[in-house]
């Protein structure tokens, strides 16, 4: 009878000690979660549509949003989209772009 308070004790305070490590680790995770736009998760069309990261697509792939077959890339992402075009769209512009986009506010 006596090991059930001491389990229970044992298990009270492991659960105190784990919760700053998961506050800690959800906090370091939290910029990372604030960026409204990236090359992986936004998909083009959302990109094309805001002035402020089409702008950022312009300045680092000129010509690509002008492109006459875009409206068929409009559901996928800038990642996806490299596949196709690694000659084209290169890791360091999407490095590049991703920065940028990184700092532009969500459309509201």
């Amino acid at each position: 009878m006596l090991r059930t308070p001491l389990i229970a004790g044992f298990v009270a305070l492991a659960a105190t000690l784990s919760a700053p490590a998961a506050f800690a680790q959800a906090a370091a995770a939290a910029p990372a979660a604030a960026a409204a736009y990236s090359v992986g998760a936004t998909d083009i069309g959302t990109l094309l549509d805001n002035p402020a990261t089409k702008a950022v697509i312009d300045k680092y792939l000129p010509g690509f949003s002008g492109n006459p077959q875009i409206d068929m890339a409009r559901s996928m992402t800038l990642e996806q989209v490299q596949g196709f075009a690694p000659d084209q769209i290169s890791a360091d512009s999407l490095a590049k772009i991703n920065a940028d986009l990184a700092k532009v506010p969500a459309k509201k």
